[in-house]
């Protein structure tokens, strides 16, 4: 048995409330779909013998219309002839076409209304079966875009990354070593005759500096 035991569960379903509880609902898309279309192919040759019965009742009804209207032909003919024996006759036979004529209309009523209720229910479930198919390129398609995200958060989470993480740090520990060594040659090593007059000089300016601002300042105050 598949999903829908019955096509009104199929036309009457709700796809909603099923892909929210079901387990993995990219299957229940895909099962829904094969059932829907194994009905519509059931309810389309459901249709087709609706159609063909039709026509065979109209058939039916046709012939036994005209036998209906020879007979009143004939019972007519025999009143001309003064045959009332076979008029009746006649009009026995011309009764018994017309019943046969009613039976005939009932079961072609009835034919034509289920056609029409089958071609509703036809165009129910291609209306649900264009639905599941958009659904199920939705959530392929959500499931593709799911299943990539949780390899990326799996590589991320992975031992590896981890390891080359730890080994990265360790690198970075050694260069500092390294600079910290190169920084630690310059540490207590004698300014070069060149870098002392420099500074002399430097040394020079900033005091001759520092004069002319006190100056400066003792006019002012004496002003």
């Amino acid at each position: 048995m598949g999903i829908f035991s019955r096509f009104s569960d199929i036309v009457n379903s709700n796809i909603n409330s099923i892909l929210e509880k079901a387990e993995d609902p990219e299957k229940i898309v895909r099962l829904m779909i094969q059932e829907m279309e194994d009905t519509l192919v059931e309810v389309r040759s459901s249709a087709a013998r609706a159609i063909a019965d039709k026509k065979e009742l109209n058939r039916k009804l046709a012939a036994v219309e005209r036998d209906g209207e020879e007979w009143q032909d004939k019972a007519e003919l025999a009143i001309r002839k003064n045959r009332d024996d076979l008029a009746k006759a006649a009009l026995a036979e011309k009764r018994r076409m017309d019943d046969s004529a009613g039976a005939l209309r009932e079961q072609y009523m009835a034919v034509e209304e289920g056609l029409g209720k089958l071609n509703e229910d036809i165009g129910r479930l291609e209306e649900k079966l264009a639905d599941a198919k958009l659904r199920q390129k939705a959530l392929i398609t959500r499931h593709q875009t799911a299943s990539h995200r949780l390899e990326v958060r799996k590589k991320i989470h992975d031992y590896k990354i981890e390891d080359a993480l730890v080994r990265f740090e360790q690198f970075e520990r050694k260069m500092e070593t390294v600079e910290g060594r190169v920084e630690a040659y310059d540490l207590g090593r004698k300014k070069d005759l060149s870098q002392e007059f420099k500074d002399l000089e430097n040394a020079e300016s900033v005091e001759k500096d520092f004069e002319e601002l006190k100056a400066k300042m003792a006019k002012t105050s004496d002003s």
